[in-house]
């Protein structure tokens, strides 16, 4: 592949990853209105769900850089809404775990389920070669944008 073709790519997907990305972004806006929900609660929510098991409030902080006041709230809507519910750590008394409520979650998993099966099709014109290649850029790009956020909210605001 010559340079300037690979330069070339480079800027194409940059664009469509911006694209991407925005559409992503105010796609999860449009769910969450359609769910009577706000945007970080939808993607909590989606985050819990994927998670092995239930998680404090400071790992929800964690998985989604808010600080553990704006999780806690975050939770306390959750909770509100009959989403989630907190119950003690059996293997820590002092911790409480925040596992989502089955009955509840099926409610948006219902709307996922509906709009997943486009996303299905979409998928089913990629050879498995490809999905590998799709699947090991997701996982990568997840884990540098957690990288970047770490770094971004280590350094100074702008003026």
């Amino acid at each position: 592949m010559t340079d300037a073709r690979r330069a070339r790519l480079h800027e194409e997907l940059s664009i469509e990853s911006r694209r991407y990305l925005a559409a992503y972004v105010l796609f999860n806006q449009a769910l969450a209105d359609h769910l009577g929900m706000h945007p970080t609660d939808v993607q909590a929510l989606s985050l819990l769900t994927a998670a092995p098991g239930p998680l404090t409030v400071k790992q929800i902080a964690d998985m989604t850089g808010l600080t553990t006041g704006s999780a806690t709230r975050l939770v306390d809507r959750l909770e509100r809404g009959g989403y989630v519910v907190r119950v003690p750590d059996q293997q820590d008394r002092r911790r409480v775990l925040v596992t989502p409520v089955a009955d509840r979650v099926a409610r948006v998993t219902a709307v996922w389920d509906e709009l997943g099966q486009a996303w299905q099709t979409l998928l089913d014109g990629h050879t498995e070669d490809e999905l590998e290649v799709i699947t090991r850029h997701m996982r990568q790009a997840h884990d540098l944008s957690h990288d970047q956020m770490r770094h971004l909210r280590s350094r100074p605001k702008p003026d």
